[in-house]
């Protein structure tokens, strides 16, 4: 049984938890027909929400949030690197540039919900090429899964290993967010998505940094800052 730092009746709703090559993780099955997506960047000051516990307190009273999870890597002054959609308004553009560091291994790429409510996870090429019409989006790297293959660069488990999470896509309709609750590599995460969770796509968020939370408190990290945020809500 896979251990965790609470109390297991605080896990979200479409949440469960999954040993994986000897591994936990924590897996968020959403169905896009019940529960609404939203991301989560700058708070009614206009200033970048900063942590999960910060964009929890600054939901209305009426919100009927789920779950929260970090969604994104971020610049210094909290600005996402690459593509940022927020209700059909890109507050960020695609970037496409070169650079070190695990946003920037390519194939990198974009999970999207587009405004027909589907949802997506495509290589930032593939997504630059088709330029979806979508609600939401986000850029991050590397992809985890590309096609049903795993990232060619990707060891099978290699020596870098944190807390990690992302999101893949099984049908049009069913998007699966992932976290781990041990350091692990990103061949075994990646492999989690196909083996485990059945997405032929799967996209990395980040490591070290990984937060999850319900719609009351931090679950998993928390510690660090974070940038954007990806959050699931109840439909009314």
């Amino acid at each position: 049984m896979v251990s965790l730092p609470f109390d297991r009746k605080d896990l979200p709703a479409p949440c469960r938890t999954v040993d994986f090559e000897g591994s936990g993780n924590i897996v968020c099955e959403v169905d896009l027909r019940s529960y609404e997506v939203r991301r989560g960047l700058d708070g009614a000051d206009g200033k970048p929400y900063g942590s999960l516990a910060s964009f929890m307190a600054g939901q209305p009273a009426a919100a009927k949030l789920v779950l929260s999870m970090n969604a994104g890597m971020y610049e210094p002054d909290m600005r996402p690197v690459g593509l940022y959609v927020e209700e059909g308004k890109a507050i960020a553009p695609l970037n496409t540039g070169e650079a070190p560091g695990n946003f920037y291994m390519k194939p990198n790429g974009v999970f999207f919900v587009a405004k027909d409510g589907t949802a997506g996870v495509v290589s930032t090429e593939a997504y630059g090429k088709a330029a979806p019409d979508v609600r939401i989006a986000t850029q991050s790297g590397p992809m985890l899964v590309i096609d049903g293959k795993v990232h060619p660069r990707f060891e099978p488990n290699g020596t870098s290993r944190y807390v990690r999470n992302g999101v893949g896509v099984r049908d049009p309709n069913t998007i699966v967010l992932a976290i781990s609750t041990e350091p692990v590599s990103l061949g075994r995460f990646a492999r989690l998505f196909r083996d485990e969770l059945g997405c032929a796509n799967a996209l990395f968020f980040d490591g070290m940094i990984s937060a999850l939370s319900n719609d009351r408190k931090v679950l998993l990290g928390g510690t660090d800052p974070v940038g954007p945020i990806l959050a699931v809500y109840e439909k009314s």
